[in-house]
C-alpha cells in the first residue's frame, strides 16, 4: 500500500515532468488513500508493536520459528514508521512534499525492507515444508540456522537497495518507468530485472528442495 500524491514525488510547480500519458487521482481518489494509507499505517504500527512488545515479555514465544515472525513484524514496523507517513502526507496534500532527496529516500526504505519481509517469508515457508514433509524434525531450541537466515535476508536485500544510493542504478518514478501504471508517490530501483531476481530466488528455494 504505497499509494500517494498525484505523480510519484512530484512537488508544485512540478508537473511539466509529467508525461501526457499519465494519470492522475481525482480529489475524491486522493480521499480514499488518504484514508487507506492512515488506516494501514495506523494499523501497522499498532499490531507490529504488539507483537514485538509479546515477543520481548514472554519467553515461551521465543523459538526460532518465531524470530522470523518477529523480523516479519520488525520489517513491516518500519515501513509503517519509515515510509508510510510520507505517502500520507503526499496523498493528504496532493503533491509530494519533501523533495527529490525525500523521494529516493521513500523508495530505499520500502524496497529495503520490503525484499526483507519476502525473503523472511520464503524462509519460514521453506522452514515449514521441510518440517510437514519430514525430512527434518523441528529444532525448538537451534537459533542458529534462523539467525543466519534473518541475517541474510537484510544482507540480499541491503545488496539490491544500496547500490543506487552510490550512483549504481538509481531510484525511478514508477510512472517514467512505466507510464501505463497507475501509482502515486513511488520509488522503484531502475533495474528492470529486479522483480524476476526476487522471483527467480523465490522458485530456486523451493525447486532446490524438490
Amino acid at each position: 500500500a504505497d499509494a500517494g500524491a498525484s505523480g510519484p514525488c512530484v512537488e508544485d510547480g512540478a508537473e511539466h515532468h509529467h508525461s501526457a500519458g499519465e494519470l492522475h487521482l481525482s480529489p475524491t481518489g486522493h480521499l480514499l488513500v488518504t484514508v487507506c494509507l492512515g488506516f494501514i499505517g495506523v494499523m501497522g504500527i499498532a499490531n507490529n508493536l504488539l507483537v514485538l512488545m509479546l515477543f520481548c515479555r514472554c519467553k515461551v514465544l521465543r523459538s526460532p520459528i518465531n524470530l522470523l515472525l518477529m523480523n516479519i513484524s520488525l520489517s513491516d514496523l518500519l515501513v509503517c514508521v519509515l515510509g508510510t507517513p510520507f505517502s500520507f502526507a503526499a496523498s493528504l496534500q496532493g503533491h509530494w512534499l519533501i523533495g527529490q532527496m525525500g523521494c529516493v529516500w521513500y523508495g530505499f526504505v520500502n524496497t529495503l525492507f520490503g525484499i526483507v519481509s519476502l525473503m523472511s517469508l520464503t524462509i519460514l515457508s521453506y522452514d515449514r515444508y521441510i518440517t510437514i514433509t519430514g525430512t527434518t524434525e523441528a529444532d525448538i531450541t537451534n537459533y542458529n540456522k534462523t539467525i543466519v537466515g534473518i541475517a541474510l535476508s537484510w544482507i540480499y536485500s541491503l545488496m539490491w537497495t544500496l547500490p543506487p544510493l552510490f550512483g549504481w542504478s538509481n531510484y525511478v518514478d514508477w510512472q517514467i518507468a512505466f507510464p501505463r501504471v497507475l501509482t502515486h508517490s513511488k520509488k522503484i530501483i531502475n533495474w528492470s530485472l529486479q522483480s524476476t531476481t526476487v522471483c527467480g530466488t523465490l522458485l530456486c528455494a523451493f525447486s532446490c528442495r524438490i
